[in-house]
């Protein structure tokens, strides 16, 4: 199987790995390749960089879906058969918007979205992002406009807050210290200690010392709210983290031939099978080319390259410092091989691995994204460069 066809095989493709390694650009890419193919794409970003904006010809990303205009393929070249839409992630809204569609009332609704802790966690708590693209992923998904939706993950120092932040959010919200809250502010809607243990009364009354009683019954507020509202926040996130299993979803982990992106690329594909996640390809970025040892004598090169030089210029100091920076450079080529084999041997000879090349610009706009994705769906191959 190659990336095309992932793509056209699938109805949501996740790209996952750690942050700057090209990430965003492979899933818009892949986006623009499928679009050009003749199906309704989604590109669903969290990094609010304007360099994607740019390279899909959009003035901005936008947490509203916007439609890369025609003309704007047409001025580049290019005649696509499908639709491409792009949409950046807004975590707060994300959270909203859940408050907005599931709450029982319009109290309810105010109740949350004015609380407190309600505002920290939906815009500031680690793991919320994560969390909240899977949410919106999820909604996504219900929409039969989209053949296919390609998701660009959280960039992130750590590849696994991706996987863990639903796990993490519920554990946060659903531990036994916040139903503590929850059972002494039940009592009669503020904070009560009379139906809790000697033990756990004694110690959210020393809390309640130093943040004040009002702080916690904020806390227990907002998770009954939260509980209320999603019918058991724990069993929200298992539905969420079980649809990233069905058989229409892909994982393609993306990486860089730095060893050390290489090594979390591949303790991420370990995770993912660990998870029940198999993924359905690499895609190594920023490879050098090999470039040839010249292949005429040495003398040669000095004869040529005293015809290009100022008179009286050192030529054979000038030669010298050419064949060093040639030599470094097919060093740094020979490096970023051994690192795409070694990717290969540790995942299996077997599974897709895709070198895109280290490009002289930015990619920054739609016929540069096309040659990325030309090279990731098998259109183009990396070779020695003389």
């Amino acid at each position: 199987m190659n990336l095309a066809e992932v793509l056209q095989g699938h109805r949501v493709v996740v790209c996952v790995g750690s942050g700057g390694v090209g990430k965003t650009t492979t899933a818009a890419a892949l986006a623009l390749r499928a679009a050009v193919d003749g199906r309704r794409v989604l590109c669903l970003t969290i990094d609010p960089a304007r360099r994607l904006a740019t390279s899909l010809g959009l003035d901005e990303m936008t947490t509203e879906e916007r439609v890369v205009p025609m003309a704007l393929f047409e001025a580049q070249g290019l005649k696509p058969k499908g639709e491409l839409s792009a949409m950046m992630l807004d975590t707060k809204r994300t959270f909203d918007e859940l408050v907005e569609r599931y709450a029982s009332s319009p109290e309810a609704r105010d109740r949350i979205l004015n609380n407190e802790i309600y505002r920290y966690v939906s815009s500031s708590l680690a793991g919320t992002q994560e969390y909240m693209a899977m949410e919106k992923l999820h909604a996504v998904r219900q929409n039969d406009r989209w053949d296919l939706i390609v998701l660009d993950t959280p960039p992130t120092t750590n590849a696994l807050d991706f996987l863990d932040a639903p796990e993490r959010l519920v554990a946060m919200i659903d531990s036994p210290a916040m139903r503590w809250f929850v059972q002494a502010f039940q009592g009669a809607g503020k904070m009560s200690f009379n139906l809790l243990g000697k033990g756990a009364a004694f110690l959210l009354k020393g809390i309640s010392q130093f943040t004040g009683g009002e702080f916690l019954a904020n806390i227990a507020e907002f998770v009954t709210g939260l509980n209320e509202l999603f019918g058991g926040f724990r069993e929200r996130a298992a539905t969420i983290s079980e649809s990233l299993r069905k058989p229409d979803v892909a994982f393609v982990v993306v990486t860089s031939p730095a060893p050390m992106a290489v090594r979390e690329a591949i303790f991420f594909a370990r995770r993912l099978e660990s998870a029940g996640l198999a993924d359905s390809g690499f895609v190594v970025n920023g490879m050098r080319p090999l470039l040839h040892e010249p292949s005429v004598p040495r003398s040669e090169l000095l004869a040529e390259l005293t015809e290009l030089l100022p008179p009286g210029a050192d030529v054979e100091a000038a030669l010298t410092r050419l064949e060093n920076a040639l030599d470094d450079e097919r060093l740094l080529a020979v490096g970023d091989r051994i690192e795409s084999d070694r990717l290969r041997s540790q995942v299996g000879e077997d599974r897709l691995v895709v070198e895109v090349p280290a490009f002289d610009q930015d990619v920054h706009d739609l016929r540069a994204l096309t040659e990325v994705a030309d090279y990731l769906v098998g259109k183009r191959q990396m070779e020695a460069i003389s």
